[in-house]
């Protein structure tokens, strides 16, 4: 195996609507500003991952509420409810236009790395609301990942105990507050790409430490670069 390279990517990092679908959206702006219309914070810190320490970034801007590009084609939640209506043809439009070119990009770019016999670790970052349904989430940060697959369990440990080490108060938790194999961008490419070549990783860190607060939301930037920077010094290439 040649190198091992790092991918960035970042599915929900905005709220826009494209200005053809603005009126699907009339007096829809509260909701757009929550947690529903894109995953706060996570754009900033996938910038700063991407721009300082990645081989590959992509970051995505328009509204998971125009169309979720982190399920896959049939998920029950690939639209919302100001698009759920629309005609198939409307639908196939806005694949065609923002579902597709992203997503393709990505594969493309790991497929390409892949048949050059390099290794890619792909950080897809996200970003969870506090609570959820009336459940507070006990963590701070999330590492998500198929336990099936030895490396990306063995990466996330070892992500696990960076982390701790350089931020010890906050508790950072494995497939929480989801579970790694369930549908998304990440599991989709894990069935397209050799166990020994991919690591698919979904980071996710909690919204309250994003939001509105400047001084703890670089705090986290700095708390993910540096905890990912001294595990990619690792021989991590050596694990099999």
């Amino acid at each position: 195996m040649k190198n091992q390279l790092l991918f960035i990517t970042c599915e929900h990092g905005g709220n826009t609507i494209p200005d053809p679908y603005k009126p699907l959206f009339v007096d829809a702006e509260q909701i757009l500003a929550t947690h529903r219309g894109y995953d706060i914070g996570a754009l900033a810190v996938a910038t700063q991952l991407g721009e300082e320490l990645a081989d590959f970034h992509y970051y995505a801007t328009t509204s998971r509420l125009l169309v979720e590009l982190n399920r896959s084609l049939g998920h029950s939640h690939l639209w919302s409810e100001f698009t759920n209506d629309l005609s198939k043809k409307e639908k196939k439009l806005i694949l065609e236009q923002y579902y597709f070119p992203y997503r393709n990009n990505v594969e493309t770019a790991i497929k390409h790395a892949i048949e050059k016999d390099n290794r890619v670790v792909h950080i897809s970052v996200h970003s969870f609301t506090p609570e959820m349904n009336g459940e507070v989430r006990n963590a701070e940060i999330g590492l998500l990942y198929d336990s099936t697959r030895k490396l990306e369990k063995q990466f996330c440990m070892r992500w696990k105990k960076k982390l701790e080490e350089v931020a010890p108060q906050w508790r950072t938790r494995c497939n929480y507050p989801y579970r790694g194999s369930s549908d998304g961008f990440t599991t989709y490419l894990r069935k397209r790409c050799k166990k020994t070549h991919y690591i698919g990783i979904e980071l996710e860190m909690n919204q309250s430490l994003l939001a509105e607060m400047a001084d703890l939301s670089k705090v986290m930037n700095e708390v993910v670069k540096q905890s990912l920077k001294m595990l990619l010094n690792d021989d991590f290439l050596e694990l099999s």
